[in-house]
């Protein structure tokens, strides 16, 4: 079999399993009802508890699902490839940190009493100052500045949301903001998915526009550029790039909270598949990134003691362990 044919079949395989696991998602909860008798009243414009179960409730969180898994699986492929670092993912330029500190001002100072819309607008508006203070700084230098650059907006996005957090003077309200950070996409409407849906469609496209030029920077960035690529400037690669992670990345992270490891974890199960130019990787990486955040919060709904778990925790729980045997196998490779 070819490698174009290979990757035509992964890529459909991996609709196929979005598709599938979309679908169980719908169906599956803590309340059993007979989901096609829900299908045909929400056809049929009846608003019985199946199609308020299906339609409001289970409809928007499975779309969140698809549509922020697939952004940190594409977002990783792409700044691995662009860094050409298999360590970098989403959080690494620091936007997640600014829509997460975003979102914390937002509980800090009340306004999320005045609509549900306030809290993942101020997400999203974290998310958009620290897109701009990124692009501020690394203007037309190269990987390694935006690398340092993301770096230091990360750790100073993280010292402001612990400031804020020690300044809270409700129990209440830290429970609230702590409980948001950990990342979930319980009680999410279409409210969230407007909201997040613009950015992240954006950001999809600049970044699926970069994969040749991915590809030719393998060999260099001098090469690139004899390609006739341009990688700095207003309509580089580079800008391309960022904007594309940021806006993304920051419109998901503003209805999400913060899941990490998605974005780390997929372009490394599916590299082995796709081999190593970087153009390949990115469209499976999308939808893997859909399958494993459908897959994980499916897991998230099926532990019942106690409080549901967050989607953020399991992620991680799962994602350190297989990261870790992924290293394990690199090393046994190299030697």
């Amino acid at each position: 079999m070819t490698s174009a044919r290979k990757i035509l079949w992964l890529n459909v395989l991996l609709a196929v399993a979005v598709v599938g696991l979309s679908c169980a998602s719908l169906m599956w909860g803590e309340t059993r009802l007979s989901f096609l008798t829900a299908l045909r009243d929400m056809a049929a414009g009846r608003h019985t508890a199946g199609a308020i179960i299906v339609g409001q409730l289970r409809l928007p969180r499975t779309l969140l699902a698809v549509v922020v898994g697939g952004v940190l699986g594409l977002s990783g492929a792409v700044l691995q490839g662009y860094l050409r670092n298999p360590l970098a993912d989403p959080g690494i330029l620091g936007v997640s940190g600014g829509a997460a500190l975003g979102a914390v001002i937002v509980f800090y100072t009340g306004l999320m009493q005045v609509s549900v819309a306030i809290l993942p607008l101020g997400g999203l508006a974290g998310a958009l100052c620290a897109t701009a203070i990124l692009m501020g700084l690394v203007g037309r230098s190269g990987a390694l500045v935006l690398l340092l650059a993301g770096a230091a907006l990360s750790s100073f996005a993280a010292a402001l949301t612990a400031l804020t957090l020690n300044l809270v003077p409700s129990p209440y309200a830290s429970f609230e903001i702590m409980h948001w950070v950990m990342g979930s996409l319980t009680d999410r409407t279409f409210t969230h998915v407007w909201i997040s849906l613009p950015g992240a469609i954006c950001g999809t496209l600049l970044m699926l526009s970069a994969g040749r030029a991915l590809d030719a920077l393998t060999l260099g960035e001098d090469v690139a550029e004899s390609l006739g690529f341009r990688l700095f400037g207003l309509r580089g690669v580079q800008t391309r790039i960022v904007l594309g992670c940021a806006l993304a990345v920051g419109s998901c992270v503003a209805v999400s909270g913060a899941i990490g490891f998605v974005g780390l974890v997929v372009p490394h199960l599916l590299r082995s598949l796709t081999g190593y130019q970087p153009s390949r990787l990115l469209l499976p990486s999308l939808l893997g990134g859909s399958c494993l955040l459908l897959l994980a919060d499916m897991v998230v709904r099926l532990v019942t003691v106690g409080p549901e778990l967050q989607l953020g925790v399991l992620t991680a729980l799962v994602g350190a362990p297989v990261f870790f045997a992924r290293v394990i196998m690199l090393k046994r490779t190299a030697s």
